[in-house]
């Protein structure tokens, strides 16, 4: 014990080599056109070629270095400007020096006396997300992810209205009512599971043919199920759904929910973004009646995942009453500062990442301007391939997108003039996932697909990347014809 157990210098030199691989590896070619978005191998070739054996040993500086370059090279780069196939994607230099600063900090920002910079940043950045929003008070919390973000909302909601749940549970609690679009992300679903209220007691409210929630159907949802013996609580609007980008009537929602006294939560976990656009705040009108909202930032405004507020209007305490429990080996009461700084009881974890970091810095870096003009791009780029798709032979919109959710199929010659029958159809739904597999192999790009409902797989292209260029789209389109061409 009398000297130290980590041999430093060496680990500094180590560093020093891998943040000139991540540099050139991680960065460089992440964001050069020209290499391949992915060099896909096959799970067991890819298990021999990283050797994932634990052993007893450990090894060396060089092989440790050569094992990092594997992991970048044989990953998917999300950073690079053909990767169109989550709702991330680009990499923003800024917020990766923020997630840099995040991991060597390696702190948690529950309390402000092991992470006073980071508490601080994380309050600013809520309230500044709040203002735009339209709410002048209120509180938040990081989540890991937007599915835990939205459980929160869930949870604060069933607090507010049962207090006595926090304690005793749900048995004495009425069968509780929650309200979702058919449109709605999955983790409404997982919540109900998760709380116990029971995914049988999630309703899903029918939606129209933009895929918005129809606000007469969520009236009679609730009546049929106030009719039913249940307690209606809850009701999710969704600002930008998965699949198809669209936004729920929030005012006129909000008004359903002030008449029966529910709880109006905004799933804004992909549409929150357009807040910052002028010119795109409008498809979130009525937000700011809601009594809470998710929003990611690490989607449309390329913060580097993860980076999920869970907003809310209340200003009351009511996160922590919900959540804490004062543990007193953390949250001591008697100490020297403002302990109202240690916000870590109001969220159910304990330990955090401190996702506020990369996104005030590249807030700084950019300002709200900047971020707004970069929702913006992401909007025209999506313009911009709707005219090339409507323009083209062989690609059929699946609807007119109202954000950036360009959904359509490509019709191969070989099945155009085919009538509409079942067995076009079928043939139809087999061509993304066969076109996806060629261009994986190949390298060149990454775009989803997906059924919905009765329409058959479609390519659903998404641009956040304010680094793709009208060659970039153009190149989509290519190459997508030129690998669906003879199927």
């Amino acid at each position: 014990l009398d000297d130290p157990g980590l041999d430093i210098a060496a680990g500094e030199e180590f560093l020093q080599e891998v943040f000139q691989i991540l540099l050139e590896e991680g960065v460089q070619k992440s964001t050069d056109v020209t290499q391949k978005v992915c060099e896909w191998k096959e799970p067991q070739e890819l298990r021999e070629l990283l050797d994932l054996e634990l052993r007893s040993n450990g090894e060396g500086q060089e092989r440790l270095l050569q094992r990092c370059r594997d992991v970048l090279r044989l990953s998917v780069r999300t950073g690079h400007r053909r990767f169109f196939n989550q709702l991330f994607s680009g990499l923003d230099h800024h917020a990766l020096a923020g997630r840099f600063l995040t991991e060597t900090l390696n702190t948690s920002p529950y309390t402000y006396e092991v992470a006073p910079v980071l508490v601080l940043m994380e309050e600013q950045v809520l309230a500044k997300l709040r203002e735009l929003v339209g709410w002048s008070s209120g509180d938040g919390i990081f989540a890991p992810g937007g599915s835990m973000s939205n459980m929160l909302a869930m949870n604060v909601a069933r607090f507010r209205r049962f207090p006595e749940s926090r304690s005793r549970g749900n048995w004495d609690l009425p069968r509780l009512g929650l309200f979702a679009s058919q449109e709605s992300h999955y983790s409404i679903l997982k919540g109900a599971a998760l709380l116990g209220i029971g995914t049988d007691n999630v309703h899903l409210v029918r939606t129209d043919e933009m895929g918005k929630m129809i606000p007469e159907e969520l009236e009679k949802e609730i009546q049929r199920v106030k009719a039913e013996g249940s307690e209606p609580l809850f009701v999710c609007a969704t600002s930008g759904t998965t699949v198809l980008g669209a936004f729920d009537p929030l005012d006129a929602i909000a008004d359903i929910c002030a008449r029966h006294g529910l709880w109006l939560h905004v799933d804004a976990a992909w549409g929150g973004s357009a807040l910052l656009s002028p010119r795109l705040r409008h498809l979130l009108a009525g937000i700011h009646r809601s009594d809470s909202v998710t929003w990611n930032p690490h989607k449309l405004l390329m913060v580097g995942l993860q980076c999920s507020a869970f907003l809310l209007r209340d200003s009351s305490g009511l996160l922590q009453r919900c959540h804490g429990v004062g543990a007193s080996y953390l949250f001591q009461r008697d100490k020297f500062y403002d302990v109202s700084l240690d916000t870590g009881d109001k969220s159910p974890q304990c330990g955090r990442r401190a996702d506020g970091l990369k996104l005030w810095i590249l807030w700084k870096a950019v300002g709200t301007q900047g971020l707004g003009q970069r929702v913006e791009r992401a909007f025209a780029a999506t313009r911009y391939l709707l005219e090339q798709v409507k323009r083209r032979e062989g690609f059929q919109l699946v609807m007119e997108p109202e954000f950036i959710n360009l959904c359509f199929w490509f019709i191969p010659p070989s099945l155009r003039g085919q009538d509409s029958s079942p067995e076009f159809w079928d043939k139809l739904g087999k061509v993304a996932p066969a076109i996806k597999e060629k261009m994986i192999r190949r390298g060149s790009m990454m775009v989803g697909y997906q059924p919905h409902g009765s329409r058959v797989n479609f390519f659903r292209q998404i641009i956040t990347n304010p680094a793709v260029t009208r060659q970039d789209l153009d190149f989509f389109l290519d190459e997508i014809q030129e690998l669906g061409w003879d199927l």
